[in-house]
């Protein structure tokens, strides 16, 4: 009865454990790529270079490696606008009032990250703006980053405990700033469920070790 009793007790605080993680979900905030990508796991990039420098029709459907995503522009015009010199080639709106949008991630997708800045009207990276960055996961909850005078190589991550839903970036309307984003970092990183059912199992090897430990030789 004893025995059995423990086994309950186990299981039950693995159930609740589980239970918590599915409830909530936070979303953690990176300004270093570097230690983002130390925190996310898998991650695929979008780096955008495949854009014409052009007008484009939106919304776009997109793969950052092996993870689907969509881009849209959001407000005014449904037209997302290729950025960029050269070879390196970024993402824009066609209207600078217009935020864009990424959603509609794979399933497993639990971060979003990349590098933000303005450019001009003709596409060309513009200084002295602000980024505003809002992300939100499946259950809704947000964080909103100001990125105050962000240059080519300013770099914003965001990881959700719980499925990534989508990430909103726009320059508030300033004048002659469009809002621009290069080499998207998409991620998928273990569920807060996966580290429940871990420690679950810990439980129960460390319950079956002190029984064998207690059992007559």
């Amino acid at each position: 009865m004893q025995t059995t009793f423990s086994r309950l007790k186990i299981i039950s605080a693995a159930a609740l454990l589980l239970a918590a993680s599915a409830a909530h979900a936070d979303i953690t905030l990176f300004t270093s790529q570097s230690a983002y990508l130390a925190a996310a796991g898998n991650t695929g990039v979008d780096t955008f270079d495949d854009l014409p420098i052009d007008a484009l029709d939106g919304p776009l459907n997109r793969n950052a490696g092996s993870y689907a995503y969509t881009v849209s522009s959001v407000g005014t015009s449904p037209i997302l606008y290729g950025a960029g010199t050269g070879s390196d080639n970024w993402l824009s709106t066609n209207n600078r009032n217009d935020s864009v949008v990424f959603s509609n991630f794979s399933s497993v997708v639990r971060g979003v990250g990349g590098f933000f800045f303005g450019s001009n009207f003709a596409g060309e990276y513009a200084d002295g703006q602000t980024i505003t960055l809002t992300a939100r996961n499946a259950l809704g909850e947000l964080l909103t980053y100001e990125l105050a005078l962000p240059t080519q190589a300013s770099f914003i991550g965001f990881l959700s405990t719980g499925a990534f839903s989508d990430l909103s970036v726009s320059t508030a309307g300033q004048i002659g700033i469009w809002p621009t984003i290069n080499n998207l970092s998409v991620s998928a990183v273990p569920e807060p469920a996966t580290y429940g059912m871990l420690l679950g199992g810990l439980g129960l090897l460390g319950f079956m070790s002190r029984r064998r430990r207690a059992s007559p030789q």
